[in-house]
């Protein structure tokens, strides 16, 4: 217990506030991306056998781009010198399509096979799908759970000063 004083007089004679929201807000932020991502899995998979789009051709497979942005508060402020660089919070930057060529499978009686029976599908790996999905799940069930700490840790720091 007088570590903790100690420890918050330090704080408080230096300045610094103990910002439990930010902690809060990093986690919501990868909470966002991660449902962001499980989406396009989503899509990707319903649109597995999808031969056409209203752009013309097969589907093509989404996937997310995340960026590190910096957090805009004091308290991360305060340890730009301990972590190397402000504290950062992922956002998604844009939603890009795949450019690769769709996968030519034969099916001569397809209404979209072309002149040699061919017909353009998604180039869409579902197994490779379903390992995406349990890891945006994983990370989505972290994301919470730091969620969850830093919710704990608040309401102890409460209950101390009552």
């Amino acid at each position: 217990m007088d570590l903790l004083i100690k420890r918050n007089q330090t704080f408080q004679r230096k300045g610094w506030n103990m910002d439990f929201l930010t902690n809060m807000k990093i986690s919501s932020s990868g909470l966002k991306v991660q449902r962001k991502r499980m989406e396009a899995i989503s899509s990707n998979l319903a649109n597995l056998e999808t031969t056409r789009t209203p752009e013309g051709g097969p589907y093509r497979k989404k996937d997310i781009l995340v960026t590190a942005v910096p957090m805009e508060s004091e308290f991360g402020s305060i340890y730009k010198n301990e972590l190397g660089d402000r504290l950062t919070k992922p956002q998604i930057s844009e939603v890009v399509e795949d450019q690769s060529e769709p996968r030519l499978v034969f099916n001569p009686k397809h209404p979209d096979a072309n002149d040699e029976g061919y017909v353009a599908m998604p180039n869409i790996d579902p197994m490779t799908e379903m390992v995406n999905m349990v890891t945006t799940q994983r990370s989505f069930e972290a994301n919470i759970t730091a969620l969850n700490a830093s919710k704990a840790m608040a309401t102890r720091a409460i209950d101390l000063g009552r």
